[in-house]
């Protein structure tokens, strides 16, 4: 089949605030494309390595990357962070070093540090791409695509979507980057949640509301998991039940919503939690859909940094 989106090229991707909204349109649609069908092409990367980095857990990430470089035909080598020489106190620059020295071409992190990243795409010395697989509390770009793509895949278009983003938001390195993307591109934000879990800065992108004032108004409700491991190790003061009946989707907020309305969430979701157990398979979900969404989100991703390699960005 034909390629039809036009290719853009990257160096690394790190941060989608670093790419125009004609880059961010040509990686969702060129991510369709790869849904529909449409195959890589292989020459781009015949004889291509990338190693995946993850220093925090990760189950749709990390294999959704890896499943992305398969399909796109790349050598894929194992890492362990583990058994790496990082357990006798190598540092995370000296690794990507040495991964780089070697011969991988991309190497995809997740990193506890926020903005890790900074220091190895500054570096003359690692010559390998960096994609930001999530860093701390701060970025999730390639999630933040894959939730553009399953968007737009509904409603075509982002200009005027209601989209209530509701949770643990300061925690949140998935809130942080979709508000700012969301807004970008033109859709409205509503936040909602725990006061104590809302940043005054989110203040620029949208507005906090209860999440019964708006649950018959949004297009979109997308849920975040309550970060517990980043809240210092401090206990949440709510029960699961309280926390789902005061801030959640219930079943009876479900019934509210527009017809047309859809439910997200990055996942892993805690049922009964963000949102009842019975809603995250139901017909307006789109959870599964996000996760199957992820795998070509990131085929586009790595993709365009192959590009980039290929032509010297």
């Amino acid at each position: 089949m034909m390629q039809t989106t036009n290719q853009i090229a990257l160096k690394n991707f790190v941060s989608v605030e670093e790419l125009t909204n004609l880059e961010i349109m040509s990686l969702i649609l060129r991510a369709s494309e790869f849904k529909n069908g449409i195959q890589p092409d292989r020459n781009l990367t015949a004889g291509t390595y990338a190693s995946n980095l993850f220093f925090e857990n990760s189950t749709r990430t990390h294999k959704s990357f890896e499943m992305a470089e398969h399909k796109l035909g790349m050598q894929v080598i194992s890492f362990d962070t583990s058994t790496s020489s990082i357990s006798k106190g190598e540092t995370l620059y000296d690794t990507v070093l040495t991964l780089s020295a070697i011969g991988v071409d991309v190497v995809v992190i997740r990193h506890s540090a926020e903005a890790y990243y900074k220091e190895l795409i500054e570096s003359p010395g690692i010559t390998a791409s960096i994609v930001n697989g999530g860093d701390g509390a701060g970025q999730h770009p390639s999630q933040c695509l894959l939730d553009l793509l399953t968007i737009y895949e509904e409603f075509h278009t982002f200009s005027g979507v209601k989209v209530a983003i509701c949770g643990d938001l300061s925690h949140s390195r998935v809130a942080k980057t979709n508000m700012q993307m969301l807004q970008r591109l033109g859709a409205t934000i509503y936040f909602t949640g725990p006061k104590e879990w809302y940043d005054p800065t989110f203040d620029q992108y949208g507005t906090h509301k209860e999440i019964d004032d708006i649950i018959g108004e949004v297009d979109v409700m997308m849920l975040l998991r309550v970060q517990t491991e980043r809240h210092g190790g401090k206990a949440m003061r709510y029960t699961k039940a309280e926390y789902l009946d005061q801030f959640g989707l219930t079943v009876a907020r479900e019934a509210r919503m527009k017809e047309t309305a859809i439910i997200m969430h990055p996942a892993p979701v805690n049922r009964d939690v963000e949102l009842a157990d019975s809603l995250v398979e139901c017909r307006r979900s789109r959870i599964v859909t996000q996760m199957k969404n992820g795998v070509f989100a990131r085929m586009a991703i790595l993709e365009a940094i192959m590009h980039g390699r290929a032509t010297n960005v």
